[in-house]
């Protein structure tokens, strides 16, 4: 067996546990902010916090990978955008990809979206995007774990490949 890889095995699991959790707690927020009243506000707050939650998991394992298997994680101004595209690489020897274009495609938005939350205030927050994001998060967090299921198998088998020998 080889160690590393069922530890990025379980690396991945635990904090794909967090990103479900995050992607519960901002659609619970948001359906409140939509029931109205004094504290809708919070609620689209806290919705906003937790859609940052869930993609900042995201991106942790998109490093954890970058680092552990690639050995490499892209630097510059446009690190976030190059490393959801290095995890669309097949890269020979090393792991194939563990993203596909539509995956790719819905994660750009929730990064976009996390780059509002770190640089506008609160009351700048637009709740038809909110709502939006909030939508798409089940089918966001249903391909995103279809991509970590296949990576899961290929990380086990890379962590079993000296058996046998």
């Amino acid at each position: 067996m080889i160690p590393r890889y069922q530890v990025l095995r379980q690396r991945i699991a635990a904090e794909q546990e967090q990103i479900r959790r995050a992607a519960g707690k901002a659609k619970r927020a948001f359906q409140s902010a939509a029931r109205g009243g004094q504290d809708e506000t919070f609620y689209l707050d806290s919705s906003a916090l937790n859609l940052h939650g869930f993609y900042n998991g995201i991106e942790r394992i998109l490093e954890l990978v970058a680092r552990e298997l690639d050995e490499t994680l892209p630097t510059g101004p446009t690190w976030h955008q190059d490393l959801i595209r290095q995890m669309q690489l097949d890269v020979p020897g090393v792991r194939p990809p563990l993203l596909d274009a539509t995956t790719a495609s819905f994660l750009q938005e929730y990064l976009g979206f996390r780059h509002i939350v770190r640089n506008l205030y609160t009351w700048d927050f637009v709740p038809l995007k909110l709502g939006e994001l909030v939508e798409n998060l089940t089918k966001t967090l249903a391909a995103f774990d279809a991509a970590l299921a296949r990576f899961d198998i290929f990380l086990g088998q890379a962590g079993h490949a000296d058996e046998g020998k």
